[in-house]
């Protein structure tokens, strides 16, 4: 007991003064392995001296008393029981960090109730308590067949998200005696994310969404195939694609890449929710414990957010998180090209550059390079060449010459595109308005992000129309 009284007003002076990091290597420094500490998070009562049986090739069964955690879509979360269970295992917190949950129970966030000074420690969480790819392949064992199979779906580079989708599902399949139980009883059921949609709702939305979000659903078909190969599940859980597709949306909306090249849950800190602005940076140390710390003076009161990704991309965030960010300060223009050319690709074709500004109604300069390279492509091949080698040279003076003469043809090319964008997108509205809200439950949110997209198209019109006289 007064060593546990010594550990913690150790770590409340390291805290205090910024050094939370210093307070770990301390306690890993004078605590034996028989004591208690941050380093007793693998023995002791902790729940993570239980373990998880490994058991790659032999068949796994679950016994009929043990309690699962409820996946149905409505069913309550348990965020209380996970926050007790956290500081029990070992995760440490800044005074003022706190979880706050929207008032329907769907959204947990993490606000600061207290002023938090730059740079400063404000989550630590065990390695011990880390799931990741990595991990679950030497506990699990590796399936070599499901991994031919990604390879030949070209989904090699999400090997290490399966493996973390069959530790999601074993420890489900433990219940209660699962180290892991209360953070998975504290997760969200109901998803809007890509893979929850139905065909119907992926046809409602724009190009770009409505082909991330199925990219989703096929990726997600991917891995209910690799899970006939394996053995470590039982075949009720197999066989449970409802089962399945809350686990797989668990691993790619609260998963994230680490410096080891392998991709991590945290449970605590996959609490945060994602900003344009960012308060919390993610890292992790050499043993693999994962911190956050502060981007900049954050007062008392504010939320504490980290990037999920790039904030101009909020198709990609729709599509995998389920979440419209309208924060963000750019959009895709939309402007879809199939298999576009290494010359394209060179003058800024893509996502994350050919951008329209929802505040200001600015265009990139991409969009306009794009523009123009595709209108000379019809009506002058020599001026496309000049133009082109222009800008792979760095010759702006050129470059810019040929915008000047063709202004009139590109900003008409920009106008076409916008206006049949915008009379596209009032056709997908209506058909969202027109949907079964009982079959599609998430239309509602696929129209708020269709009049998003719209109000962007509109500002980037008026702000242009100078250009289209």
């Amino acid at each position: 007991l007064i060593h546990i009284l010594l550990v913690k007003m150790k770590f409340l002076s390291f805290i205090a003064t910024g050094r939370l990091s210093l307070f770990v290597l301390a306690v890993l420094s004078d605590v034996s392995d028989d004591s208690i500490g941050v380093s007793a998070f693998r023995v002791g009562t902790n729940p993570f001296s239980l373990g998880s049986p490994k058991a790659a090739n032999k068949e796994s069964t679950t016994s009929l008393f043990v309690s699962l955690v409820n996946v149905a879509e409505n069913a309550p979360r348990d965020l209380e029981s996970m926050d007790q269970w956290a500081a029990g295992c070992g995760v440490q917190r800044a005074d003022g960090f706190q979880l706050t949950m929207s008032p329907d129970g769907s959204d947990c966030s993490v606000v600061t109730n207290q002023n938090l000074a730059a740079n400063q420690p404000v989550l630590f969480v065990p390695s011990s308590m880390i799931l990741t790819g990595a991990k679950a392949i030497d506990e699990l064992g590796s399936v070599e067949a499901s991994e031919n199979l990604l390879e030949q779906c070209q989904a090699t580079d999400q090997i290490p998200q399966f493996y973390l989708f069959l530790k999601v599902l074993k420890e489900y399949e433990m219940g209660e005696q699962s180290p892991w139980y209360p953070w998975l009883n504290s997760l969200p059921r109901y998803f809007s994310s890509g893979v929850s949609m139905t065909n119907f709702c992926t046809d409602c939305l724009p190009p770009l969404a409505g082909w991330l979000a199925s990219n989703e659903q096929v990726r997600f078909g991917h891995f209910v195939e690799a899970l006939s190969y394996v053995g470590c599940l039982n075949s009720e859980t197999i066989d449970n694609k409802a089962l399945a597709k809350w686990a797989y949306t668990v691993v790619y909306t609260r998963s994230f890449p680490n410096e080891f090249g392998d991709v991590q849950i945290a449970p605590m800190a996959d609490m945060f929710n994602h900003g344009t602005q960012t308060e919390i940076q993610i890292s992790s140390d050499a043993e693999g414990n994962c911190y956050a710390y502060s981007t900049y003076d954050i007062p008392a009161g504010s939320p504490l957010r980290m990037s999920y990704g790039d904030p101009t991309n909020p198709s990609f965030l729709f599509a995998r998180y389920g979440f419209l960010d309208e924060s963000s300060p750019a959009t895709f223009c939309k402007i879809m090209i199939n298999r576009p050319n290494k010359e394209l690709v060179d003058l800024g074709y893509d996502h994350s550059r050919m951008l329209f500004y929802k505040d200001t109604g600015e265009v990139s300069q991409e969009v306009w390079d794009v523009l123009l390279y595709l209108h000379l492509g019809q009506s002058n091949p020599n001026d496309q060449r000049t133009f082109y080698e222009a800008h792979m040279r760095g010759d702006f003076e050129t470059k810019q010459a040929v915008h000047a003469h063709y202004r009139t043809e590109t900003a008409n090319a920009l106008r076409t595109h916008i206006d049949a964008f915008l009379r596209d997108l009032e056709v997908l509205s209506q058909k969202v308005a027109n949907g079964n809200l009982n079959t599609h439950p998430r239309l509602p949110l696929l129209l708020k992000h269709n009049e998003f997209v719209k109000s962007t198209f509109l500002k980037v019109k008026e702000a242009n129309l100078m250009q289209y006289a």
